[in-house]
């Protein structure tokens, strides 16, 4: 494979033994790959950050790599954490602690503390065209599908390599020749809520891999390009094409790719699946976080029963002394995924994420009730 002069110089250890397996990770990736060189990226989204998802095995890694004294070389933002420092929630206070040991040990690198799923909300925007190593799942469909950059689904590992060399291996969604759609997706049910984008999603995610190319007779908003990415991402889809929406969606014929019709069977059907209680703790909105209209919404309902909503910091703090409403609390830098939700009294969530439904069933053992949030915030 095609290496530069600083590529060779890491190799020879010139640039330090963290920095050389950084880009040995690089190189063994492109190999399995088969990918012929390295591209420079624009910015970079770290996975792997929750003390819930990595454990102290993770801790320990990302120890070894920062006592290196190595500095990312591309702009790089975290995902959700597994706690809100400054909530009023109570966290267990040993995983807070472990959890504060990772975000310092990331920010040593240079990593922005950013702690969001939705980190083109909170400043890293790339442009269409740009290629990045982006590690959330929810991010990079969102990335690749809406503002037409370019980045596979990396690992934890592969992003946060990929930020210290700045380069990526140019395989996979990074050429413009792997981003044709493969599957024709015609939605003849009425399409209402952000939850039915979620079903749908969730329905394609689970049953298809490949790009799907969706015809869908109803405008969406971003947040329903979100809410159905992130359900796509629940499978192996890690980007789709939206009729008249998405940058690249006139570049390719589709008139001879599979097709598929989907109607209200298909999505009555993924809705049984994200289903599991009628009765809840609390309701926990914003997966991926939450933007402002969807906090705008939750305050317009004027909800009588507790509602958590996951947002960016940013936002948290936007929002802070606009919201009287004591059943309203906004929540940064984690979500009800990655935290411990299930150590903190809840058994049981409502959510408008076929994602939050999906992983808070399989990864927290929650019972769930999935709606769209209209419904849930009326009952």
């Amino acid at each position: 494979m095609e290496l530069g002069k600083h590529e060779r110089d890491i190799l020879k250890g010139r640039k330090g033994e963290g920095m050389k397996k950084a880009l040995e990770i690089l190189i063994i990736l492109a190999e399995i790959h088969n990918a012929k060189r390295l591209i420079p990226i624009t910015s970079a989204q770290i996975s792997g950050v929750s003390y819930k998802t990595i454990g102290d095995a993770g801790l320990e890694f990302l120890k070894d790599m920062a006592e290196a004294e190595i500095k990312v070389n591309t702009p790089t933002t975290l995902n959700p954490a597994g706690v809100d420092f400054t909530s009023e929630l109570k966290f267990p206070e040993d995983f807070v602690e472990k959890q504060r040991e990772i975000i310092d040990t990331y920010t040593k690198m240079g990593v922005l503390p950013s702690c969001t799923c939705t980190p083109y909300y909170a400043g890293n925007l790339p442009r269409m065209g740009d290629h990045i190593a982006w590690a959330e799942s929810s991010a990079v469909i969102y990335a690749n599908s809406v503002l037409g950059a370019m980045t596979n689904r990396e690992s934890a590992l592969s992003a946060l390599s990929a930020a210290l060399v700045g380069k990526v291996p140019d395989y996979g969604l990074h050429m413009k020749e792997n981003r044709a759609p493969t599957l024709l997706v015609e939605v003849e049910y009425p399409i209402i809520s952000e939850a039915d984008y979620a079903a749908l999603g969730y329905h394609i995610g689970q049953n298809y891999e490949g790009i799907p190319y969706f015809r869908i007779r109803k405008k969406p908003r971003a947040e329903d390009l979100k809410t159905l990415g992130a359900a796509l991402a629940t499978g192996q889809v890690s980007m789709f094409h939206y009729h008249n929406i998405t940058p690249e969606a006139s570049y390719y014929h589709i008139d001879k790719i599979e097709k598929v019709e989907l109607g209200q069977k298909e999505v009555s059907e993924a809705y049984e699946k994200l289903n599991s209680t009628e009765d809840v703790d609390i309701i926990a909105v914003g997966c991926p976080h939450a933007g402002i209209s969807e906090i705008l919404d939750v305050i317009k309902a004027d909800p009588k029963r507790e509602v958590w909503v996951f947002t960016s910091k940013n936002l948290k703090e936007l929002f802070r002394d606009r919201i009287d409403n004591e059943n309203i609390k906004l929540i940064a830098d984690t979500c009800m995924v990655v935290s411990p939700l299930e150590k903190m009294g809840i058994k049981s969530i409502g959510v408008n994420s076929a994602k939050a439904a999906f992983y808070s069933m399989n990864l927290s053992n929650l019972k769930v009730k999935f709606d769209s949030l209209e419904n849930l915030l009326r009952d």
